[in-house]
């Protein structure tokens, strides 16, 4: 008898523990007693991965801010490698976070086991010279977006659109009734979310500036409300040291971001996955951004595209608002959001369709990608 298949995969963030979880689950309909070894969160520990250390240990981003982790970074990844290579894998699934997760999938192609990066990095925009180190590196590169596919066909690298979980798991009408109901609020409230990020440095850098956004909201809409979904308790307790001397209409809620877009009016929130939650669930929204000045100079020198957030980029075109770094301030990301509260047609009409061509059950179109790759064996 053959043994089961052995899967390896590497996740660095949320977002890609909820990609990871999804493949693994969509794994396993065909091949039920697949095991799973490498890096991963709660999703994907639930879903049976044993995981080496704490898959936050590679949540840092910003090209300073990486450096005070370096050592641990390089040291990890070398004991990955090795533990890895040793396991003799059917397969590597690398899932964003590319600056760590390349250089394993290259040290393993290189010791001949089969490599993926799932989510493709944002080559396109800026370093696009990567992509020669992700022909390298792997066998095959997944992507949730059709502008991405395109790029890696005309550089001639194995490539296969899959859509977006989260496409198909965000229904195309969302019920705010229902969502207003389960948070408390009342059907005629205006209702703001601010969604300031998941890590801590950016909830430092964005949370007391959307706080003081709210409060300048407050002023303009009387009896206007505020939902922040929290992305762990380390976050809620960041923002609630944050709340100390604010009085903001404001309920707190522990995860449940789901529910806080369903139910919004309208929402502000960090450039990143979450944009696209809030284009799925039909919610206008303004977008900004903060990083280290340094990181922010380099930056802007490198990125090529004229656009940030994930609904410009899907759109190919300025649908929402983006201020990023010195142009985020209160007075204007209030400004920019007030006109959304009673309305926002211009944004959420091009939301629909970005959403049905993304819903392409993508966790079973990535298990069909990765099984055909080896072959099932």
């Amino acid at each position: 008898m053959t043994r089961p298949l052995l899967i390896a995969l590497v996740a660095g963030e949320a977002s890609g523990d909820i990609l990871g979880s999804g493949l693994m689950q969509a794994i396993k309909v065909r091949h039920p007693d697949a095991t799973f070894i490498g890096v991963g969160g709660p999703r994907m520990e639930a879903q049976g991965l044993a995981s080496q250390f704490p898959m936050e240990r590679l949540s840092v981003m910003g090209l300073v801010e990486v450096l005070g982790r370096l050592p641990e970074l390089l040291s990890r990844r070398k004991h990955l490698i090795r533990s890895l290579i040793d396991a003799k894998p059917d397969v590597l699934i690398g899932i964003d976070a590319p600056d760590f997760t390349l250089g394993v999938e290259l040290k393993l192609r290189q010791a001949g086991i089969k490599t993926v990066h799932y989510v493709s990095p944002s080559v396109w925009a800026w370093r696009q010279k990567r992509v020669f180190k992700i022909r390298e590196a792997c066998d095959l590169m997944l992507t949730l977006f059709p502008f991405e596919a395109r790029f890696y066909l005309e550089h001639d690298v194995p490539v296969r659109f899959v859509g977006h979980p989260l496409a198909n798991t965000i229904p195309l009408q969302a019920d705010r009734e229902a969502a207003r109901q389960a948070l408390g609020l009342a059907p005629d409230d205006v209702v703001v979310a601010l969604m300031p990020g998941s890590r801590g440095g950016e909830v430092g850098r964005l949370g007391a500036l959307f706080l003081d956004a709210a409060q300048r909201l407050c002023v303009m809409r009387p009896g206007i409300r505020f939902v922040l979904p929290c992305a762990s308790p380390a976050r809620r307790q960041q923002i609630e040291a944050m709340l100390i001397g604010r009085d903001l209409p404001l309920l707190l809620l522990d995860g449940r971001s789901h529910e806080a877009l369903a139910a919004c009016n309208a929402v502000l929130i960090a450039s990143g996955t979450a944009t696209l939650e809030a284009l799925l669930f039909k919610r206008p929204m303004v977008v900004a951004y903060k990083v280290a000045s340094l990181t922010f100079m380099i930056l802007k020198r490198l990125v090529k595209s004229p656009y940030i957030s994930l609904p410009n980029l899907l759109a190919e075109r300025m649908l929402v608002p983006e201020l990023i770094q010195d142009a985020a301030t209160p007075d204007a990301l209030a400004q920019a959001i007030a006109p959304l509260l009673d309305g926002g047609e211009v944004q959420t009409s091009g939301f629909d369709s970005i959403h049905c061509a993304l819903r392409q059950d993508a966790s079973a179109q990535a298990a069909d990608a990765v099984l055909t790759l080896i072959g099932e064996r």
